[in-house]
């Protein structure tokens, strides 16, 4: 995994951040800030998956077992 730094300049609220970095633990703002985004990105993707629910059609009758080798690992 790469991971690119850039400075930024943001306007934060920082009561908010502060209180984020103390409800995760945290000891720096950058932390907190990467933390926040990760948790945010996970959970729009969690989203975006939950409203295809219904969406995705199947076969009742299809037999996924049949599909598998019957080979083991050495």
């Amino acid at each position: 995994m790469y991971i690119l730094c850039v400075a930024s300049s943001l306007q934060i609220d920082q009561s908010l951040l502060e209180q984020a970095k103390k409800l995760a633990g945290l000891q720096t703002k950058r932390e907190t800030v990467n933390q926040a985004l990760r948790e945010f990105v996970q959970h729009r993707l969690r989203k975006e998956l939950l409203q295809q629910r219904g969406q995705i059609e199947y076969f009742n009758d299809y037999d996924y077992k049949s599909q598998r080798n019957n080979s083991k690992p050495a």
